[in-house]
């Protein structure tokens, strides 16, 4: 006789537009095979009666976009809460000391979510070598006449070099990407990542001052931390060679937003901009306005069904949990320090 498969009693806290999204019929059914659903089965909130009887017997979160911060008044109220696994990106905005210091098992499906943002950025460099987003934009201003094409720089693919500052899961994907099919010569701005990992993934690893110069693209996969706040500001900008472009699909606040400006104003640097600081920019922005900027708005990283990705990848450490297996995809105190 084989023994019951073990159902931990399990609870979904993230805002009801993210749970419609990321919980169809499929995953629904999922969860139901490897957790116990109580009433009610999902939280927005946790201070509610209903959620804080729920919480008592709760030993398993699935959190994602809208879950509240899980403080100490969180945490004394589910004294059975042994894991956390979040649906989506980083677990910044809820997880802190309180969670850490009780002993609880914290994921990510932050893998999931740096497929759509690799393919996006490459998708952004392979067009940003030929400036395929600018000369559209200039097409729309001078119409027959093709003499705008000499004005934005060599237009290759070949021989190019790519910068990324982050060897995070999304900047090794980008890597991976980039350098496995010789797409580019990639140099990886990283001083906490083992260069030796940035070698065998086909990279190499470099200084930012160094690094700066050979930039034809400037692609940003860092961590918004204190130590990266405008870690590119108006001396890092200058070091950039005429004709390179910017390309920022992390967190707006790793650029200092006022000499980004100037130096797309003054100097005509180009930029892809997914994030900005703030976000979204003010309407008095230059950068609206210029045909050597492209701004997208915060759309690299899962969207729509994209998001289910994340969701399959929470379910699989649910799965493995409720087994006792050790989890794909852990966060701890000293990672979350260094990383989104």
């Amino acid at each position: 006789m084989t023994s019951a498969v073990r159902r931990p009693e399990t609870l979904l806290m993230m805002d009801q537009e993210t749970l419609r999204q990321q919980f169809g019929e499929a995953e629904m059914a999922r969860l139901r095979r490897a957790a116990s659903l109580g009433t009610p089965g999902a939280a927005h909130e946790s201070r509610s009666a209903p959620v804080l009887r729920r919480l008592a017997e709760t030993e398993v979160l699935i959190t994602s976009w809208g879950c509240p911060p899980l403080d100490a008044r969180v945490l004394d109220a589910a004294p059975r809460l042994r894991a956390v696994l979040h649906a989506a990106g980083s677990v910044r905005e809820h997880v802190g000391d309180p969670v850490f210091d009780r002993g609880m098992l914290v994921t990510t499906a932050a893998d999931a979510n740096a497929e759509p943002v690799a393919h996006y950025t490459l998708a952004a460099v392979l067009w940003a070598f030929k400036k395929v987003p600018f000369l559209a934009a200039d097409a729309r201003r001078h119409r027959e006449d093709w003499s705008y094409r000499e004005r934005r720089g060599e237009l290759s693919g070949r021989d190019r070099t790519v910068v990324l500052v982050g060897f995070s899961r999304i900047g090794r994907r980008v890597t991976e990407l980039l350098a496995g099919p010789g797409l580019a010569r990639v140099l990886v701005v990283d001083p906490v990542a083992d260069p030796a990992a940035i070698t065998a993934a086909g990279a190499e690893p470099a200084r930012l001052d160094e690094a700066l110069p050979q930039a034809d693209i400037l692609s940003l996969h860092a961590p918004a931390l204190p130590q990266t706040r405008h870690l590119i500001g108006a001396a890092e900008l200058a070091r950039l060679p005429p004709y390179a472009v910017l390309l920022n699909t992390a967190r707006g606040s790793l650029i200092d937003t006022a000499a980004l400006e100037r130096a797309c104003v003054e100097r005509g640097l180009h930029a892809v901009l997914d994030v900005t600081e703030p976000e979204p920019l003010p309407a008095s922005s230059p950068l609206y306005e210029l045909p050597n900027v492209l701004l997208t708005p915060h759309i690299a990283g899962s969207l729509g069904s994209e998001t289910r990705l994340m969701t399959a990848s929470a379910l699989t450490e649910l799965e493995r949990y409720a087994a006792g297996l050790p989890p794909v995809a852990p966060v701890t105190r000293e990672v979350l320090a260094v990383q989104a």
